[in-house]
């Protein structure tokens, strides 16, 4: 991919003091580009443009990255697939690629090409600036694909996305859109390749601050007359799928003939405090688990299975029988052959909910994610006293502790105050979830106004009800928001309690978005701040192989497992243990594993003692199974395993990849049954 495209410049608002009014105007500083720099009446809004993600076989798509190595193997499967692209974009150049024209803009493409699509192609720090590209020129449906987007630059391009009615985004860190009837691709996703005969497939994508959530997409789905039943499958972060649940609720409510739905939630095993291969897998402050989301889920009468494997035969079942959900949790079905037609399969993603929704806290080490940079709490405090007039010091044992941070609400997709009147029994119990947190979103432009100044004033239940102590929560607010913007914040976490009229810090731990440094432009002062945490060695070394590797608890936890993708290698840990193992570890090769990441991740799981067996979990679309198993050969031989393997195979060359499995002479247990091949793990690992 060509590093030229799309050099972004970093755009940040200012923050500005809570007694005025909030400025409505973005500071572009190191960019002549400008989109929405005032603050225009709404015509139509966001939710309308919806429709945008019914694309069929007339759908006239657009690459831009056109030329990069990922953009052209897509638009090649893509054209071979029936989808109708009509060019592409290179900032600056014209010519031809694949046949078809190169333009220097998405403006010029609009003018020339008329597409109804883009699929963007560019690495994670290009892709901000490819993606306001696209909403500037207008194009209707803009699919994201990179992963590790600042999550600030996302909070800024859905503060344009809610004042236009023009762009409908999917993504980022989505494997796309697919209308199997319409014939139809923009980006690629391995359920394609699985045989269960999608009629519509949405990528919602694994990012924090995704552009499509699961309502939006499922309140598509509902009309869609090609789609007999939908697919659901979410994971650990956000309130998607309580939303979707909700959603789900009021639907089955309403409708003489409500489609079936299945679902899949991964993360039942998530490690606390980790993300699980994601962007935004983990669990956010305040934030439901995997277990409350299939709960409300199988209250809505969704039908639960574990696994992918299982997803074809139960609606196949559910279709065949005529019928709904039943909210039950399905544990030993077969795999599935995939014959069904006409399903859904829709990647996770945040819902929406009130601006004041109540929350809960869960496990107290459950924010401190390691996208994350965080100081510690004399660096923190360090800052605050920096910024003039800010008291902090340590707690004295007097007064009432109080939650108070600024972070990501998920659901509204933008910046908000979080805040509890007690934390107390969250302090003492990780296990304890009795201290409510309240949400209050704000425009990441404007930043919070008075009114929400006030409500969460009251929400905290300050003892002194007079204007010295609401002063004083609005310059903490003040201070806290423009270290957020500033600095890049991901979380700023903060204790809080009253003393003499006025609000006190007694504690501080502040995170800062990873992916900024990542991108190569990380805030100022912050890296020269950082204090990393104690990391496992192996987990050090994975990291930096591209590598998602999390050693997880247990003397009993013997399976090591290989699997492509943070979602499958989540299904497959909890898998393993609903049918009686315990996986060592999470790992996850990243979407396209290579033989040599294949004898890497075998060689990072063997460091750990415990493991018995490794199974290898693969579920492939760009990944090839031929491929996945001349890597397993070539570990196999080259460090001399003396432990089991399992390798399960299903995707691309799969017939190819069990075959070189089953020729190789060597100890390798081969299986396409995804339940027949984990039992076979367990077994091996009680030996």
């Amino acid at each position: 991919m060509a590093t030229s495209m799309y050099q972004h410049a970093r755009h940040y608002s200012p923050v500005h003091s809570l007694r005025s009014q909030w400025a409505c105007r973005l500071q572009m500083p190191t960019s002549s580009r400008r989109f929405f720099t005032t603050c225009q009446p709404l015509h139509g809004s966001y939710a309308d443009t919806l429709p945008f993600l019914r694309i069929n076989s007339n759908t006239r798509v657009i690459f831009q990255g056109f030329t990069g190595k990922q953009a052209t193997a897509n638009a090649k499967d893509s054209l071979a697939w029936g989808t109708k692209i009509v060019g592409g974009v290179i900032p600056g150049r014209t010519g031809e690629h694949l046949g078809l024209p190169v333009l220097p803009s998405v403006r010029q493409a609009m003018e020339h090409l008329k597409p109804d699509a883009t699929g963007i192609y560019v690495a994670a720090h290009q892709a901000p600036g490819a993606i306001e590209e696209a909403i500037e020129a207008e194009v209707p449906l803009i699919v994201a694909v990179a992963e590790h987007i600042p999550v600030h630059d996302m909070l800024r391009i859905h503060s344009m996305l809610k004042t236009q009615s023009k762009s409908r985004l999917v993504g980022p860190n989505s494997p796309g859109i697919i209308s199997a009837v319409g014939k139809c691709r923009v980006a690629v996703a391995s359920t394609t390749r699985a045989g269960l005969g999608q009629s519509l497939c949405i990528g919602v994508g694994g990012d924090m601050v995704p552009g499509t959530d699961m309502v939006e997409a499922l309140s598509v789905l509902e009309k869609d007359p090609d789609t007999e039943a939908i697919a659901l499958i979410g994971e650990i972060g956000g309130m998607g799928e309580l939303e979707a649940a909700a959603w789900i609720k009021e639907y089955y409510s309403r409708s003489k003939s409500p489609k079936p739905i299945i679902g899949l939630i991964a993360g039942v095993n998530e490690a606390p405090g980790r993300i699980m291969g994601h962007a935004g897998a983990f669990t956010f402050l305040g934030e439901p688990t995997a277990k409350a989301k299939i709960a409300a889920l199988e209250e809505a009468g969704v039908t639960l299975v574990n696994h992918p494997a299982k997803i074809g035969d139960t609606l196949k079942t559910k279709l065949r029988e005529g019928t709904t959900g039943s909210g039950t949790t399905s544990r030993s079905q077969p795999f599935a052959t995939g014959m069904q037609r006409r399903q859904l399969h829709f990647m996770r993603g945040p819902g929406r909910r009130s601006p004041a929704a109540s929350l809960s806290v869960h496990n107290k080490q459950q924010y401190q994610q390691r996208r994350s940079i965080y100081l510690d709490v004399n660096q923190c405090f360090d800052e605050l006293r920096a910024r003039g007039g800010i008291n902090c010091g340590p707690y004295s044992g007097h007064g009432t502790r109080r939650l108070l941070a600024v972070g990501i609400d998920r659901s509204a997709r933008s910046p908000a105050i979080l805040v509890a009147p007690s934390i107390e029994d969250w302090m003492e119990g990780a296990q304890r979830t009795s201290a409510p947190v309240k949400s209050f979103p704000f425009d990441y432009r404007r930043g919070p106004d008075e009114l929400a100044i006030e409500r969460l004033a009251s929400y905290l239940q300050l003892s002194n009800k007079g204007d010295s102590a609401v002063d004083s929560l609005r310059r903490l607010i003040e201070t806290l928001t423009t270290l957020f913007y500033e600095k890049e914040g991901l979380l700023l976490t903060t204790h809080i309690v009253e003393r003499l009229r006025e609000i006190k810090f007694v504690h501080a731990r502040f995170a800062f978005d990873q992916a900024t440094f990542r991108n190569g432009t990380p805030p100022d002062k912050i890296k020269a701040m950082y204090v990393r945490a104690t990391d496992e060695p192996a987990e050090v070394k994975a990291e930096r192989s591209g590598i998602v590797y999390i050693k997880l608890p247990g003397e009993d936890a013997t399976i090591g497992t290989l699997v492509n993708g943070a979602g499958l290698a989540m299904n497959t840990v909890d898998a393993l243990a609903d049918a009686g193992g315990k996986a060592a570890n999470f790992l996850d090769t990243g979407g396209k594993a290579t033989s040599e990441t294949v004898k890497e991740s075998f060689m990072i799981i063997l460091q750990d003692p415990r493991v018995r067996v490794v199974f290898v979990n693969i579920f492939g679309g760009l990944t090839r199974g031929d491929m996945i198993a001349h890597g397993i050969i070539m570990a196999f031989k080259e460090l001399s395993l003396t432990v089991p393997v399992v390798v399960r195979i299903r995707g691309t060359n799969e017939t190819e990849g069990q075959k070189i499995i089953a020729d190789s002479q060597l100890p390798l247990y081969a299986f396409d049954d995804f339940e027949v091949a984990a039992a076979k793990a367990i077994e091996l690992s009680r030996k």
